[in-house]
């Protein structure tokens, strides 16, 4: 899944803990990757009970990592105001097309 900012893909990841973060915007669990995070202004949805941004939408709720608040995600969110997908990076395409053209053998 791509940054939801600014479209900036993961690439493998090297020992110990990933720097991008998770977090909640319009009911929909998105990743930030770390230039992103830099900025004040992520848009992301918040905690009713204690306000932290730091939450995590799993099988229909959302959970909040600092005070252990659980809601159900709103159905009216998730059906009317779909988060859309970022671009893709120009050129993901054909890097796609030559990976698997490499990894089938096609010349």
């Amino acid at each position: 899944m791509p940054c939801y900012r600014c479209g900036a893909r993961q690439t493998d990841p090297v020992r110990g803990a990933s720097p991008w973060q998770r977090g909640v915007r319009h009911e929909t669990q998105v990743l930030i990757c770390p230039d992103c995070q830099r900025l004040h202004d992520l848009d992301l949805d918040s905690c009713a009970a204690c306000g932290s941004v730091a939450l995590i939408c799993r099988l229909g709720e959302v959970e909040c990592r600092s005070c252990g608040d659980v809601r159900l995600a709103r159905s009216d969110a998730l059906a009317g105001s779909p988060v859309s997908p970022p671009p893709s990076p120009p050129g993901l395409s054909a890097e796609v097309e030559a990976a698997l053209n490499r990894v089938l053998g096609r010349t």
